[in-house]
């Protein structure tokens, strides 16, 4: 099988996850795209972060309806810190048959070179898929010197520019303003219910 690794702390999940993975499995002709919850991630130690029951049961109401859509426990069941290149690696132990395609937008792309075994972490990759914003630029040459065998990885997606983000929205909350539309109603009203994201 052909399966995506979408990872994200999804606080909360959103519209624009949904497209962006959505649009991943069908130009990558992927069979599942998973989506890996990172309880702590390691880049955002300083940021408050919603609890990770709350954050799990978001993705399983955001994605449900998608029988190529599933959650995947792979990080949430171990001990931090969440590496991807671990994650990979323990996904590819468990199905060794399976080709496995990482999801990131361009400004992770960016970054590479500062994640954790970065080396490790493409050679365990069958491909990475890099879904483009508009207000991004990429030094492809610049990342191939530094990360040798990069860019036969590397899958660019058409995908439509979509300017939500988790942020934004937990802003957005916090001031009292409507989110609706920016996530599906199901996790609207949940957010609502358990008074999420309230100063």
């Amino acid at each position: 099988m052909r399966i995506g690794i979408f990872g994200g702390t999804f606080d909360p999940p959103h519209i624009g996850h949904l497209i962006l993975a959505e649009d991943a499995r069908e130009q990558l002709d992927l069979d599942q795209v998973l989506w890996v919850l990172t309880p702590y991630p390691p880049h955002k130690t300083m940021q408050k972060i919603s609890p990770v029951q709350d954050r799990m049961s978001m993705v399983l109401l955001a994605i449900a309806g998608n029988s190529n859509f599933n959650l995947s426990r792979v990080d949430m069941d171990r001990e931090p810190p969440h590496f991807a290149a671990d994650t990979v690696a323990i996904l590819r132990e468990k199905n060794p048959k399976d080709e496995f395609f990482y999801l990131m937008g361009a400004d992770s792309l960016n970054d590479l070179p500062a994640w954790h075994e970065p080396h490790m972490f493409i050679s365990l990759c069958h491909g990475i898929a890099v879904m483009m914003r508009h207000d991004e630029a990429l030094e492809t040459s610049k990342l191939e010197l530094e990360i040798g065998g990069l860019s036969e990885k590397l899958h660019f997606l058409q995908t439509p520019v979509i300017e939500i983000s988790g942020s934004d929205i937990r802003a957005r909350v916090g001031e009292g303003k409507s989110i609706r539309y920016l996530v599906p109603d199901k996790l609207h009203h949940y957010i609502l219910n358990h008074k999420l994201y309230h100063s």
